[in-house]
This record gives C-alpha cells, sequence and structure tokens, in this order.
C-alpha cells in the first residue's frame, strides 16, 4: 500500500503571511537588493513593510537579510557594517551606508527601472501589464 503525504494547512493568518515573506526573501539572488515594501508587495501584503522587518528581526530561517534595505537605499539592518560587506561581496555598491547601484533589483543602474522594480515579481506574480486593446473590425 503506498504512502499518503499530508500537507499542513494553517488557518492562522500571520503564520501564513510569515510563510509568504520568508518565501520571497528567499527567492531574493546574489547582488539582487530590495525594499521591504517591494517584499511585502510581492508578498501579497501591500503597505505591511514594517512586518517585514519584523519577520527578518525574530524569523529563525536562515533568509538573506541583507539584501533588504529602506526605500532609499539606505542600510537599517542591525548591524549596518556587515551588511554592507555582505552587500559589497555580491557586486552591490553601498556608498555612505546607502546602496547605490546592484547587479540586479530595484537599485540597479544598468537595467531599466521599471523592469527590476521589485524583487521576484516574476517569480511570484506577474508585474507586467499588458493592455491588449483591439480595434473594431474593418467591414
Amino acid at each position: 500500500m503506498g504512502s499518503r503525504q499530508h500537507q499542513v494547512v494553517s488557518n492562522d493568518p500571520t503564520t501564513d503571511r510569515e510563510h509568504q515573506i520568508i518565501d520571497v526573501l528567499m527567492a531574493l539572488r546574489a547582488g539582487e537588493v530590495t525594499t521591504y515594501g517591494d517584499v511585502a508587495e510581492v508578498a501579497g501584503h501591500p503597505k505591511q513593510a514594517r512586518l517585514v522587518g519584523r519577520i527578518l528581526a525574530t524569523t529563525d530561517a536562515d533568509v538573506p537579510w541583507w539584501r533588504v534595505v529602506n526605500a532609499s537605499g539606505r542600510l537599517v539592518a542591525g548591524n549596518p557594517v556587515l551588511q554592507a560587506r555582505l552587500l559589497r561581496d555580491e557586486g552591490v555598491v553601498v556608498v555612505e551606508g546607502r546602496v547605490t547601484d546592484a547587479p540586479s533589483g530595484r537599485f540597479s543602474q544598468t537595467v531599466t527601472r521599471s523592469v527590476t522594480r521589485s524583487v521576484t515579481r516574476s517569480v511570484a506574480r506577474p508585474v507586467t501589464r499588458s493592455v491588449t486593446r483591439s480595434r473594431p473590425s474593418d467591414p
């Protein structure tokens, strides 16, 4: 007889939000820098940037916390010296505690910002909004 796999379903919205946010954080690639607000939005919780910060500060998960900065690019983690070093190791330019350029993500200066606005939108939820307008058929 085959074994059954059980899927754990949570009815706790707090746990679900945390898992969604951690999933977005885990999808960040080396050199990809994003903001707390972008992570929240991609996870499906717009305007919950503080929640992302709380999760980063309290989670036991091994998430790439150093790839998340505030909206202006400022390093705000508990150890900005370590955060700057980790980012620089990934090719990110950090000047006076602020990200000024990154290989990918919101702070990339080499790619059009509209393409790289956020972390994993292409993975987590498509961002591209194409509008197709149909013209009336010619008689």
